[in-house]
């Protein structure tokens, strides 16, 4: 039996495990093992992400290890990763002439590459992506897909432009497409400007998408940084204009790591386990025959001809020696959508008990009109309901605050604070929380507006997010 929910770090330490999603006794402290179900799960998820970026991106590889003197180049860049560093020294018994990085990230691996594919105005735009793993000497409490030392599937697109605005529009562009994204997913984000102080080392700015964790803090889910022409002079990447001129190019970059897993797991599961979207579940539909000694041909009968009028789903037709209780449970566990239950009587009337993973009720349906057709309209409504109930505990979470005072006792209650204030101001925040940074944009779901008065100092300000975080 799993912990219940409200008891939200021990739910997901134990769900991680249970479900089968990973194992998480590897014996390298923040490494963790893809379990079969688990690696399903993210072939799903993972196969809409690329989907979307294979519209106008194309995919490419690049090395693991990356040279010292190509990551160190970018001092800004470097200087936010530098404690964090995992390095190969040595290459067999000999100790190597120049040390190599394994990646924490890919901008000094790929931007010396893009400075000898890129020579005319002609190269452009560039926009290539690649899924990947990252390796971060991560110090504090490691926790399986949101706090890793090696992260195991970083979706990062890095995108070549000839101007600010076009690089500005890309960053839209990725917005656009991480939306489209969670959407997908029925995940509730909010989408902050990160201050200053707290932008990806080397960029003009970030934006970040953050989610609401059941236990009120917020966790990055995805981010995307205009880097201006910061990474192009470092690494001279330059383009012949239609003029003749010789101009430096501007970059954007945008991520998502397997967070996006753990956010689809925490956000949608309760109290019997997983619950996931029908799209990306491992198993969509399973069937479970309830056996009576004497009656069990029939019931089995009609399990098989089930089971083979829904082939064109992730179907599983469990006839194990399990009782059907026990079949509930792992089933349930593990998110499964759809149920469908013959028994004797069933198998009589010709017809199935129908259930939905999120829903405590059963109903039957003619064995004769269940369709393709109609398992999609269920997969669509099972996906709103998901939607609508992230979305009200999304809002449950969250405080509209008046002043310091009111931040305070949001974050003590678990909650996100959102409250005005004005650029000189926003830091004095760092008092009660991490600070998300500017709003982006409003939510629809939201009902807030992004300018107001600055609760510290009066002047005109704007709505910025206070959390605790992962």
């Amino acid at each position: 039996m799993l912990p219940p929910k409200e008891n939200f770090s021990e739910w997901y330490h134990e769900v991680i495990q249970q479900a089968e999603i990973m194992d998480i006794r590897y014996p390298v402290k923040g490494l963790y093992v893809w379990l079969p179900f688990g690696f399903k799960l993210r072939q799903l998820v993972y196969a809409k992400l690329r989907e979307l970026l294979d519209r106008d991106h194309q995919e490419v590889y690049f090395p693991t290890l990356i040279p010292e003197d190509m990551l160190m180049k970018e001092s800004e860049h470097i200087k936010g990763f530098e404690d964090e560093v995992y390095w190969v020294t040595h290459g067999g018994l000999e100790p190597l002439d120049v040390k190599l990085a394994l990646r924490p990230t890919s901008e000094t691996a790929m931007y010396p590459m893009f400075k000898l594919w890129i020579r005319s105005h002609a190269d452009l735009p560039l926009k290539v992506y690649q899924i990947v793993n990252v390796f971060r000497y991560e110090t504090k409490h490691t926790r399986p897909l949101i706090r890793l030392r090696e992260v195991t599937s970083f979706k990062e697109a890095h995108t070549v432009h000839r101007t600010y605005e076009e690089a500005e529009e890309q960053v839209r562009e990725a917005v656009k497409l991480y939306k489209e994204f969670y959407e997908f997913l029925a995940i509730p984000y909010l989408i902050f400007r990160r201050p200053e102080w707290d932008k990806f080392p080397g960029a003009d700015y970030t934006i970040a998408f953050d989610t609401i964790m059941p236990d009120g803090r917020t966790l990055q889910i995805g981010t995307v940084h205009n880097l201006a022409d910061n990474f192009a002079k470092t690494f001279d990447i330059k383009y012949e204009t239609p003029n003749g001129d010789h101009s430096y190019a501007y970059q954007t970059c945008y991520g998502i790591s397997e967070r996006c897993i753990a956010s689809l797991i925490s956000i949608h599961g309760d109290d019997l386990g997983l619950i996931l979207p029908f799209e990306v579940a491992p198993v969509q539909i399973v069937i479970i025959p309830i056996l009576y000694k004497g009656k069990e041909e029939k019931v089995l009968e009609l399990c098989r001809k089930l089971h083979d009028k829904l082939k064109g789903f992730r179907v599983v037709f469990d006839d194990s020696d399990e009782r059907p209780g026990a079949k509930y449970y792992k089933w349930e566990l593990k998110g499964v959508p759809i149920r469908f239950e013959i028994g004797p009587k069933e198998a009589e009337k010709n017809e199935v008990v129908v259930s939905f993973r999120d829903e405590k009720k059963k109903f039957a349906v003619a064995f004769d009109e269940i369709s393709k057709e109609m398992i999609e309209k269920w997969a669509k409504e099972l996906k709103e309901r998901l939607k609508v109930k992230a979305v009200e505990n999304a809002k449950s979470k969250i405080a509209i605050c008046g002043n310091v005072d009111e931040v305070a006792e949001a974050i003590e209650n678990r909650k996100v604070a959102l409250v005005y204030v004005c650029e000189d101001c926003e830091r004095e925040l760092e008092n009660y929380g991490s600070v998300l940074g500017r709003m982006e944009e409003k939510p629809e779901w939201l009902d807030v507006n992004l300018e107001g008065t600055c609760a510290i100092c009066g002047r005109k300000g704007y709505l910025v997010g206070v959390a605790k975080t992962y």
